[in-house]
């Protein structure tokens, strides 16, 4: 069983010593922190285009928003698509022409594409006129699996896995949710 501290554990000394690490790195890659994540995480979408990427990434993170996720839990969700479509030109053809749907709507609504409005209510708006299409149905299943399947993923949301090869919940942790 995993138990949470309830109290902060930092120092003011410790957070002002992690936050000067963080100012000498920044000297050292300078380049690297140019450049957004989403942008630099989109490039790996050859097949689909490095703009499609980076819409589709800022969709995912829409759908499913977890503000403790890094957008690169949602880059792995998305990569299946780029080896998908490289074989199926009828899926590379949805994925195109609904991320192409999406930024025509967002350039109607607010003058710029989808992955540059700024306010996530804005963008929620254009899913919400999209939600009963193919695809974002598409997207919305599929992110479902890949996303919530990553174990990667399952520590930052809260969840410890599966507990039947451990005995099961009722003797570890039960009803240690402090959420509730």
């Amino acid at each position: 069983m995993r138990v949470l501290p309830k109290v902060v554990t930092w120092s003011r000394r410790g957070f002002l010593r992690g936050s000067g690490m963080a100012l000498g790195a920044a000297a050292v890659a300078p380049a690297a922190l140019a450049m957004p994540a989403a942008d630099g995480l989109a490039g790996a979408f050859h097949t689909l285009g490095p703009a499609t990427g980076k819409t589709l990434l800022r969709m995912a993170r829409d759908v499913f928003p977890h503000d403790r996720l890094a957008d690169r839990y949602y880059a792995d969700a998305m990569a299946p698509y780029e080896r998908k479509a490289a074989k199926d030109p009828a899926l590379k053809a949805l994925l195109q022409d609904g991320v192409a749907q999406l930024d025509r709507a967002a350039m109607a609504r607010f003058g710029q594409p989808y992955a540059g409005v700024a306010a996530e209510d804005d963008r929620v708006s254009l899913l919400k006129a999209i939600e009963a299409g193919p695809f974002f149905q598409k997207i919305r299943g599929d992110m479902v699996t890949s996303l919530y399947d990553n174990k990667a993923v399952w520590p930052l949301l809260g969840y410890e896995g599966s507990s039947w090869e451990k005995g099961g919940y009722l003797h570890r942790g039960f009803n240690d949710i402090d959420w509730l």
